[in-house]
């Protein structure tokens, strides 16, 4: 049976170390700035903990967001277990790494996003590919932002080719 080097492993597993990472600089110093997390995740998956009425209100996927309450953010190996808050209500939770599915900080407009994969079984193939696609082509790279010029700033946006995104400085709003 050939080897083939498994990237989509390999490259869940340096994510979800970029999460534990990120998660545990949180743990110790806060979040800084403006940062905040949406992190949703398989509410079934085996070693999720969190409370019934929490599993009867999201069978399948939940996302929490970390931002400006939550309290005893532990980070292990394997996960994380933090405090949240619904409605006044303090929930203690318990979020695997290998449960996450998506985790975005709109903060800096980053954000991760895991493909399920049958992970457990090696002797079947993975029929979709690297991409996420049937095409094999990988996608086309974001545009770079650039600098908007004074002829940029007068046009309306319905003269604006399109796919075009305007770029708007935030120093204008600072005090």
């Amino acid at each position: 049976m050939p080897r083939t080097i498994d990237y989509g492993n390999l490259m869940h597993r340096a994510m979800r170390g970029l999460i534990f990472d990120v998660l545990t600089e949180v743990a110790e110093t806060g979040l800084p700035g403006a940062h905040h997390f949406f992190i949703t995740f398989d509410t079934t998956h085996p070693e999720a903990e969190l409370a019934d009425w929490l599993k009867d209100r999201y069978p399948s996927e939940m996302t929490v967001v970390m931002q400006h309450w939550f309290d005893d953010l532990q980070i292990t190996d394997s996960g994380f277990a933090v405090t949240l808050n619904f409605g006044d209500a303090p929930e203690r939770m318990y979020i695997p790494f290998d449960a996450i599915q998506t985790f975005v900080d709109p903060s800096v407009e980053f954000g991760l996003r895991f493909e399920t994969q049958g992970q457990d079984d090696d002797d079947e193939e993975d029929e979709e590919d690297d991409f996420g696609e049937d095409d094999p082509t990988p996608p086309e790279p974001p545009r770079p932002l650039r600098d908007r010029s004074k002829k940029d700033q007068d046009r309306k946006p319905e003269n604006r080719p399109a796919g075009e995104a305007e770029v708007v400085r935030l120093d204008k709003f600072r005090k």
